[in-house]
């Protein structure tokens, strides 16, 4: 294999790829990444056997051929090299080398065969739609920071992706939880998604889809069966398994019949959560919300360092109520919602609560309240 190619584009496709490859690996082909050299141009590929990312980069091919070489090696190079260098990638005979040379730089690299990279066969995915960037990375946005990090309910360990007919219109939704709180957000269902199977696309490949979001182009291609996901930014793809599970109904976590409703100033209302929570245990982080007519008072009570107290004025006219919720979980909610005001809909001290922008809204957080 002989191949020239510039370094701003290797550099590019090497940084989309070699962040799926671990850092500790105990099978050494897996800290390899994949270059093949021939007609089409250099292609990369790299993958943890879970998830796979492949990208295509220009290249002038004076031999073709494949190698494996180590993958953040070859990447923290590449990184290293001046900005206009030209890179010349070079394999000869069996020497399980492969020769990397830049200006007056030269690199010798361990090389493995290809023959031995995994290959993760998508198979049939009889499932296709196109979803405009920024609402991939909406949905999400949105949703992500639920997703569960326990292992023993891996399950919970990603974002359910599925379809539902709402009010006789069918939305494309996300949802994630950890059982502390829930996430959903939905859009309008893209054309050829109807009758898709619901699945759960894992943690790990949901960060590297919102990386590949910022950098991929203005429309994603996504294609699914039962067991895989495969989605097209550009000239990047990625593949990966789907969580093998169940995901519970959550539809019976959202309340409907909360029937008390607050609402205030978004911005406000978290400075204040904020503030009040500088006081709490790392452990507890709990804050009390006391509601009035039109008046709400959080508080913070830490034996060990003393209270805080904060009032705010707010659109509420029910009956009082004292309602506890972790801190942090309040702000992480708040953080996600767009306008400038938060509404919440409440039923009673024990009870799920739930958070939106306005009623209506394509977003939409329940809650768990804690004891205070």
């Amino acid at each position: 294999m002989k191949v020239t190619v510039e370094r701003a584009a290797l550099l590019k496709a090497l940084g989309h790829v070699h962040r799926v490859v671990e850092r500790r690996n105990t099978i050494p082909i897996l800290s390899n990444v994949l270059l093949r050299a021939d007609d089409g141009g250099l292609r990369l590929k790299a993958t943890d056997l879970d998830m796979e990312v492949t990208e295509s980069v220009a290249a002038e091919i004076a031999q073709a051929g494949a190698t494996t070489v180590p993958a953040h090696v070859i990447y923290d190079i590449v990184r290293k090299l001046p900005d206009g260098a030209q890179v010349s990638l070079e394999t000869t005979g069996d020497t399980g080398q492969m020769q990397l040379r830049s200006g007056r730089s030269r690199f010798m690299l361990q090389a493995l065969s290809e023959g031995d990279f995994p290959d993760l066969a998508a198979g049939d995915m009889p499932f296709t739609f196109a979803l405009p960037a920024a609402d991939l990375k909406r949905l999400i946005e949105k949703t992500q920071f639920a997703i569960s990090t326990e292992e023993t309910r891996y399950y919970l360990n990603g974002i359910y992706l599925h379809t539902i007919e709402v009010d006789g219109e069918m939305k494309l939704r996300a949802v994630a939880t950890d059982g502390h709180r829930l996430a959903r957000m939905e859009l309008p269902a893209p054309a050829g998604s109807a009758g898709m199977p619901g699945l759960i696309v894992p943690r790990k490949a949901v960060a590297e889809i919102q990386k590949l979001v910022d950098d991929g182009g203005e429309e994603i291609k996504i294609e699914l069966s039962t067991a895989k996901i495969r989605l097209t930014f550009g000239g990047v793809v990625l593949t990966s398994k789907l969580i093998d599970g169940t995901f519970p109904d959550y539809q019976r976590v959202i309340p409907t019949g909360n029937d008390k409703s607050l609402t205030v100033e978004r911005a406000e209302f978290a400075k204040a959560v904020d503030r009040v929570s500088t006081i709490s245990s790392e452990r507890g982080r709990a804050v009390k919300l006391a509601l009035s007519d039109g008046r709400l008072t959080l508080s913070v009570n830490n034996p060990d360092s003393g209270n805080a107290v904060e009032e705010l004025d707010v659109d509420y006219d029910a009956t009082p109520l004292d309602v506890g919720f972790n801190a942090r979980y309040l702000l992480d909610i708040t953080g996600q919602l767009d306008g400038d005001t938060a509404l919440f809909k409440l039923a009673d001290p024990g009870s799920p609560t739930v958070i939106q922008d306005r009623e209506g809204a394509s977003t939409l957080y329940v809650l768990m309240p804690m004891r205070v």
